[in-house]
């Protein structure tokens, strides 16, 4: 599975951030996926996300064997194309990507453009704010329409040419 990032706060992961960590905990747990990948590098207070993620997985009962950060993205295109030499290392054959049911759509079109045979996953919207959640809705429309353009131009494709 590879957790999408999203935001680390100053006082530590963002409940989005936490939602998503433990969803794939529970996947993991569930014999669902036989690895993890968080994404995410380093926003505006450390630690990176991915880094983030790896402590709530190892917290959630997750072993270290099964976990495989990706420390250095900083989008959702970044996320996905950065994790796929991980992805090779591990033998994976496809991904179930873990993010919000609002991102899940553009994160899914960007991994089957880059190549991957990938499904999605997310965790109940349960404890997220109504605002939040919109403004994550809202802004899916145009970051679709740069993903989709981006798709167009081959961008990422070359990377993952044998």
């Amino acid at each position: 599975a590879l957790i999408l990032g999203c935001a680390v706060w100053p006082e530590g992961p963002s409940p989005t951030l936490r939602r998503r960590t433990l969803h794939a905990a529970g996947l993991w747990h569930g014999s669902e996926v036989q690895a993890l990948i968080p994404c995410g590098g380093l926003g505006r207070h450390p630690p990176a996300e991915a880094e983030a993620m790896r402590a709530l997985l190892l917290a959630a009962g997750v072993p270290d064997e099964a976990i495989h950060p990706e420390p250095a993205s900083r989008s959702t295109w970044e996320n996905i194309r950065l994790a796929r030499p991980i992805l090779d290392r591990i033998g994976a054959t496809g991904v179930v990507i873990v993010t919000d049911l609002t991102h899940a759509p553009r994160a899914r079109l960007i991994a089957r453009g880059l190549g991957l045979r990938a499904r999605t996953s997310s965790p109940p919207l349960r404890g997220a704010r109504a605002g939040a959640t919109l403004r994550q809705a809202l802004r899916e429309v145009p970051a679709t329409g740069v993903a989709l353009w981006r798709i167009a131009r081959g961008e990422g494709r070359a990377d993952w040419r044998s």
